[in-house]
């Protein structure tokens, strides 16, 4: 047995699913080193007395990872190599009496606002004067920042309301307060997440305050990038693309989950958008703010989705060619409006139709990416590993996009430091490219 090496009082916090959840991870972290835990995230020591298992219950691979991972866990614990082991976020919400019953061994399971109660099961104070403070556990160059909780959305494929309840702003004073903490502490890159970036502020101000917010933030010393995620495009505020255009420190960078293209797809999806209006929206801001890198998700086999259907979409995906694309095969949710609908679209067709539509991307990416060589760009060294420095331009989001490779053999850059990098090759998804003496930044 391991338990007696088991040092008491240390935690160790595993994080799976999205940027919220990250997010979520850090706050509990940060709460955690306040009461005189010794946290760890993510740790490989098998040295921990607890282990928090920060959970995704969006679709099927995300649930089924997550259940995985509890089990592994459960097994550590009866091995003695860990001995307390609690669950929390989106599955635990979603699914707490199911998982109680079949896995019993968990000592606890939380919800997505149940932190209180979890810091008080491990006899610890919700410290009131730490909102908004937290341990970081990406690079500290960057930095997720949640700016709403939950969401009023009714897209009939979701089950986010469902985890994480109505949607919430948190007051721009907060905000501005944790983005000059992080820049404190290094922080040059500011991601802003919520489940709908573009619904931000309505229920505290009567409005949509996006751009108010993006544009506080944009001044805020020691914050070089601002970067937008999650923007839903009905009633999307147009005000926001004249605050990215005149803030230099705000990344021409905007993604915005479009799901379908299809009229009869919007309609059945509850987006309530058309083909249309998105048309309009899309081009409009290719039209008037060119610089714009435009990233947007995709759905493959929705219920009832046709061949004409996707033909429609793979079509318009080609004519759009946007700079940054993702696609995901439906996943069908209980409890989910959706879920009422027969899921007759085989799950190889579904597959079939999402690699169609990214190998469509790939080519999008490789003509658009030709056009940066020869070109000097301002790039953020996220990392060093192998023979590269690895960074990215404004126009990129970690893990999803596109990277710039800078060779370790012939140039030097500090990890969380800008470069000038002349770009000298592009490839479908990656760039390389030299740093430009006396570039740095």
């Amino acid at each position: 047995m391991k338990t007696k090496t088991l040092r008491k009082n240390k935690v160790n916090v595993v994080t799976l699913g999205c940027s919220k959840n990250i997010y979520d991870s850090e706050v509990l972290m940060g709460q955690l080193k306040a009461n005189q835990f010794e946290v760890e995230h993510e740790s490989e020591e098998l040295d921990s007395e607890i282990v928090i298992i920060n959970t995704c219950g969006f679709i099927e691979n995300a649930k089924q990872e997550s259940i995985d991972t509890i089990i592994d866990w459960v097994e550590a614990k009866k091995e003695g190599a860990v001995e307390k082991v609690y669950v929390t976020g989106c599955l635990s919400q979603r699914y707490k009496p199911e998982l109680e019953k079949e896995i019993p061994e968990v000592d606890a399971y939380f919800g997505t606002r149940d932190l209180p109660r979890l810091l008080k099961t491990l006899k610890a104070d919700y410290k009131h004067e730490l909102v908004g403070e937290r341990l970081l556990t990406t690079p500290a160059h960057f930095a997720y920042l949640k700016i709403a909780e939950g969401c009023d959305r009714p897209c009939s494929f979701c089950a986010i309301p469902l985890m994480r309840g109505k949607h919430t702003s948190t007051p721009i004073d907060d905000l501005v307060r944790q983005a000059e903490g992080l820049a404190a502490n290094g922080t040059k890159e500011l991601m802003l997440i919520a489940q709908d970036l573009t619904y931000y502020g309505l229920d505290l101000y009567g409005k949509r305050n996006l751009d108010e917010l993006v544009g506080k933030l944009a001044d805020v010393n020691g914050i070089d990038w601002v970067r937008l995620h999650y923007a839903y495009p009905a009633g999307f505020p147009m005000e926001v693309l004249d605050v990215i255009k005149n803030h230099p420190n705000v990344a021409n960078y905007l993604d915005m989950p479009l799901q379908h293209i299809s009229d009869r797809m919007l309609k059945s999806m509850r987006r309530l958008i058309t083909k249309k209006k998105t048309s309009k929206l899309v081009e409009h801001i290719q039209t008037h703010h060119p610089d714009m890198a435009l990233r947007t998700t995709l759905i493959a086999g929705y219920p009832g989705e046709t061949d004409a259907d996707f033909q429609e979409m793979y079509d318009w995906v080609a004519e759009t060619k946007f700079d940054r694309l993702g696609i995901f095969p439906y996943s069908h949710e209980e409890n989910t409006h959706a879920f009422t609908m027969e899921d007759d679209v085989p799950d190889e067709v579904k597959q079939e139709r999402a690699t169609a539509i990214m190998e469509l991307q790939a080519e999008i990416s490789f003509e658009k990416n030709q056009r940066h060589v020869g070109k000097t760009m301002k790039v953020l060294v996220d990392k060093a590993e192998g023979d590269y420095f690895i960074g990215r331009t404004e126009y990129d989001s970690p893990e999803v996009d596109n990277e710039v490779l800078i060779d370790k053999s012939t140039n030097y850059s500090r990890v969380g430091d800008f470069a000038m990098v002349k770009i000298n090759k592009a490839e479908h998804f990656d760039l390389y490219g030299d740093v430009v003496e006396g570039g740095e930044k």
